[in-house]
């Protein structure tokens, strides 16, 4: 499962409970260096201040998840690294124990994303690399608006909604020539007899309509609007 996050691995928030070796300040709260054993079987090393982890720390989870980066009282702050149980991996910002900021996912299947995250999800301006590149706007977690796929011998530059090629665009050729054209949504037929497999970017299935064929031209795409707040 892609782009985990933090609430399928709660870390434990009571700073006196569990088993602890390290520094005290003079109430004998943790404070300093230390290294806690948690009653849930997850483990930290790293900072702490007043009692609770603050500072650079690395959190494993009993379900082999890792943390390693910065906290501020008890909240995963600043930069930091995920490393997830399915292979998947976060390296980036934090605010308040979600991904926000700018930071780079890379996926089980070795798809990456790159750019402005918000409350866990990509939001914001970014790359999304697979086969090619999907750059572009993210909103709420799929691209949306004007954005550019880039493969091997050719490029699109188009519209984009839910994550998939949808509206006016078209298709830039190494040759020198472009064709242009319209995506439009079909109807998608289910095989009862396939399961469905969840991917790291799922798309609307849609179709291509060509329209002309014409030398290489320049692309306007309509003004940038900054995408609204997630739905949160």
């Amino acid at each position: 499962m892609s782009d985990l996050g933090s609430e399928e691995f709660e870390e434990e928030h009571e700073p006196d409970l569990g088993e602890y070796e390290g520094e005290r300040n003079e109430v004998e709260e943790r404070h300093g260096q230390g290294e806690a054993r948690l009653p849930n079987g997850d483990t930290y090393e790293g900072l702490y201040e007043k009692g609770k982890r603050h500072g650079q720390g690395t959190y494993r989870f009993r379900n082999g998840s890792r943390y390693i980066g910065d906290y501020h009282q008890n909240r995963k702050q600043g930069a930091g690294t995920f490393m997830y149980p399915d292979g998947s991996k976060y390296e980036g910002d934090w605010v308040d124990d979600q991904r926000q900021g700018q930071g780079v996912y890379t996926y089980p299947n070795g798809d990456t994303y790159s750019g402005d995250w918000f409350s866990h999800q990509r939001h914001g301006q970014g790359v999304y690399t697979d086969t090619g590149s999907n750059i572009g706007t993210w909103v709420n977690g799929k691209q949306d608006r004007a954005g550019e796929l880039v493969l091997l011998n050719l490029c699109y530059q188009g519209k984009f909604s839910n994550t998939a090629m949808l509206g006016p665009g078209k298709y830039i050729f190494d040759i020198g020539c472009e064709q242009h054209g319209t995506y439009v949504q079909v109807e998608q037929e289910k095989e009862e007899e396939e399961e469905e497999v969840e991917e790291p970017l799922a798309v609307t299935a849609t179709q291509w309509n060509t329209e002309r064929i014409t030398s290489l031209t320049t692309w306007s795409p309509t003004e940038v609007v900054p995408p609204p707040a997630p739905v949160v």
